[in-house]
């Protein structure tokens, strides 16, 4: 299998359709299943073994939180 470029995206979405993926992946979370998600035109699966952070970021005024899933192809 060819390896795959390096990538690093970010892809804003509407509340309606964030919360609807978040609804997806808790319940994937919550079940013990893996979760698939189309971004910016890549579907990606993401194990349920997949290790699950929040990160908070803060600089001046701006603050961030990402939620974060981290696994090994």
């Amino acid at each position: 299998m060819p390896a795959k470029r390096r990538r690093d995206i970010e892809k804003v979405y509407s509340a309606k359709k964030f919360a609807a993926k978040l609804r997806r992946l808790a319940d994937a979370v919550e079940n013990g299943r893996p979760f698939t998600i189309q971004v910016a035109g890549e579907r990606l699966r993401i194990p349920a073994s997949a290790a699950i952070s929040v990160e908070h970021e803060r600089a001046g005024r701006v603050e961030v939180m990402e939620f974060q899933l981290t696994w090994e192809r």
